[in-house]
């Protein structure tokens, strides 16, 4: 399934690449020399980071599909103690400052629960980053009452978590829910019968790579 086309900048990030912009202006006509490549750098990678490009959605009713861009560090089976409450399978996906960071949604649902824990800011990378960063998750029911969670979780430079649902939303399998700033990682927890086809090391894109199939 097709997106349809949208400008391809996050929202979020119009008043940063805004100020940028200014900014840049402001040094050209100063002529402050030094100042110049600099300031049109810093334009230039606020404009790649808050992309938004479209995504071919999978039309499989069954798949379930990537939260984010990035690499597969973590694929494992434990016992969910703080979203759903049972055994789960988390599939944990690190985004570099150079991927798109703009969250979707793994599968069709409503989402029954928001949750947002302040914290710390260890790399994202780290085991306990999934405990004690800042984080937001967002507990989906899909259409045949099974749950899954999406937690959204700052790392060593983000510093900002911004969702764009709430309690009570339909969201769309590869619809937008969110966005990290500057480096971070999403966390998917399925239920313990769900098929995961992705392995640690792998590179997935938000809303088009397919993780694992409902069973």
């Amino acid at each position: 399934m097709k997106e349809q086309r949208r400008f391809p900048i996050a929202k979020t990030g119009y008043p940063f690449i805004g100020a940028s912009i200014l900014f840049a202006l402001a040094v050209w006509y100063m002529d402050i020399g030094w100042l110049k490549l600099p300031s049109v750098l810093a334009g230039l990678f606020l404009m790649s980071f808050f992309r938004d490009p479209e995504r071919d959605i999978p039309v499989d009713s069954d798949a379930i599909v990537s939260p984010a861009d990035g690499r597969i560090i973590k694929v494992e089976r434990l016992y969910d103690d703080r979203f759903l409450k049972g055994e789960a399978v988390r599939v944990s996906v690190f985004m570099n400052l150079f991927d798109v960071h703009v969250n979707r949604a793994p599968a069709s649902g409503r989402v029954v629960r928001r949750i947002y824990n302040p914290g710390r800011f260890f790399s994202a990378n780290l085991d306990k980053a999934s405990t004690e960063n800042e984080q937001n998750a967002l507990i989906v029911s899909e259409a045949d009452k099974r749950r899954y969670v999406i937690n959204q979780i700052a790392g060593l430079v983000a510093r900002r978590i911004v969702c764009y649902v709430k309690e009570g939303s339909f969201v769309e399998k590869g619809g937008r829910v969110g966005i990290i700033m500057f480096g971070s990682r999403c966390d998917v927890y399925l239920p313990p019968d769900a098929r995961v086809v992705v392995g640690v090391g792998e590179k997935v894109k938000a809303g088009s790579s397919i993780i694992g199939y409902w069973q």
